[in-house]
This record gives structure tokens, sequence and C-alpha cells, in this order.
């Protein structure tokens, strides 16, 4: 599989997401409960294995207790995938989080998207430029997520020291009140706002990895991957996570899907 460059790090081009493992749907309460009850540790270890045969090489995942438990269970049975941080402001303060990814075997960390939009609403980004410094620190690639385009002009404007950035395809819930929604919080998933991520990436100084493109399971998956490989630079990735309950094949057909996209567009370059 193709490869991108973070900073330091080295990473597949089609990188495993892990909202479902944590039970985090976009689709309602009742399915957020679904993905819990689904997602035990043999099947997480499951889909991480199988995203290994298709050669992926990278797992983004929440700096918390579960997943770390998890990753070194599936590290000390034989596991490769390398594991990309996102801090967790429903655990804890981003400068205790980035202490747990670096703790946890991270191989990079990144600010969650729900921060960078509220700090940027409140018009206070001393925390996240706190822990971007403690990543660093570290020694590790840092990056942001965000939903808000706004919150990658600023990064352009203040040029912190980062070296990736995450966009989401849809700013689905407003994060000016709180970093994190709340479970029935009301989502949307508007076209518009696809499109003017989209646009927006393409005058991004760094790589930038494409996330939310399914709509969180709204979009047909031969559609989503076509719009993303075209939207996707050279140096860009992708993260999508998957939820194989009633189709045991997702994971490999959104690795085919993607592939097929990205390489009519390479063709096309």
């Amino acid at each position: 599989m193709d490869t991108v460059r973070l900073g330091s790090l080295t990473v597949s081009r089609f990188i495993l997401g892990s909202n479902p493992f944590s039970g985090f749907s976009h689709q309602g309460p009742k399915r957020d409960f679904e993905m819990e009850r689904y997602y035990t540790a043999a099947r997480i270890k499951e889909v991480l294995r199988a995203a290994e045969e298709l050669g992926v090489t990278t797992l983004i995942a929440r700096a918390d207790r579960h997943v770390i438990r998890t990753l070194m269970e599936y590290w000390d049975e034989g596991g490769k995938l390398q594991w990309m941080a996102q801090t967790c402001p429903n655990v804890g303060p981003t400068l205790q989080t980035v202490k747990m990814a670096v703790g946890g075997g991270a191989k990079a960390v990144h600010i969650h998207g729900g921060v960078m939009d509220n700090c940027l609403a409140r018009g206070d980004m001393s925390d996240p430029l706190a822990g971007i410094a403690a990543i660093r620190e570290a020694g590790l690639p840092a990056g942001i997520a965000g939903h808000d385009p706004e919150v990658f002009r600023w990064a352009e404007r203040e040029g912190p020291d980062i070296d990736y950035y995450l966009c989401s395809y849809y700013n689905s819930a407003h994060r000016d009140k709180s970093a994190e929604k709340s479970p029935d919080q009301e989502e949307w998933f508007l076209e518009a706002d696809r499109r003017i991520m989209a646009e927006t990436i393409l005058g991004l100084s760094r790589p930038a990895i494409h996330y939310k493109v399914m709509a969180a399971g709204r979009n047909r998956p031969e559609e989503a991957f076509a719009f993303a490989a075209k939207a996707m630079r050279p140096t860009d990735a992708l993260c999508v996570g998957v939820f194989p309950k009633e189709k045991p094949e997702m994971l490999a057909e959104d690795v085919r899907l993607f592939r097929q996209g990205w390489a009519r567009e390479k063709g096309g370059r």
C-alpha cells in the first residue's frame, strides 16, 4: 500500500480509524451502545489483524485506558500496527492525555478536533499550544484535528510547530460551548461542509488526514472514496473506521474501493 510521511513517521495512505471501537457512531445513542457491546477486545484485535493483512500500517485511536490496554494485548500477541493517538477531553486535560499517549506507545499525537474547535471559538488557544509543546518535548510528530475549517486557517496564520492536520469533511455539531458533543446531541452532515473542507485542504501547507469521509455511514462507499481520492493531494492520507457486525467484509471492501479510486486519480495526474 502507498505510504505518506507525517514528520518523521511513515504511515499507510489508508489509516484505520477507531470511533466504532469506543462506541462513537454519530448515529445516536442506540447505535453507540450497539458498537460498545459488539467491540470486545477480541473483536477489536481481529479488525487490527485484518487491517495488517490488507497492508494498513497505522491506527488512529483515543488516548484512553481502554484503547491502551487493548493495544498492549495486541502488540504482546505480535501485532504490528503503529498507533497515532488523539487526546481525549472526556478522559482528562490535554496535557494528561498527551502523557498517557506517550507512555502507552503512541508514535504520534494530535489534539482532539473538538478541543481545537472549542478553543478557537473561545479565542483561547493556550491549551492546544501547551499540548503541542508537550508532544514535541516527547520527540513525537504533532498534529491538530478539526471540524471547522477556521482551525486550519488559524494554524496556517499562526504557524504552530506541527507536522500534520486531521480534517473532518463534516462540521456536524457546534462545539462552541463544549469540546465533546453529548451523546443525544443532534448532528448534521452537509454536502456544503464537505466541499468547503476539501477546498480548504488544497491550500494547506502540511499533510492532511481526511476523516469522516463516510459521514458516519451516511454516504455510499463508492461515492465517498471516489470523492476522497479526488480531494487528496499526494502528501495526504485518509482515516476510516469500520463496524463489520452486519458486513464482515467491510474493511476489505473499503480498502479496495479507496485503492481503486486513488489509482484512477493518480493515473489522471
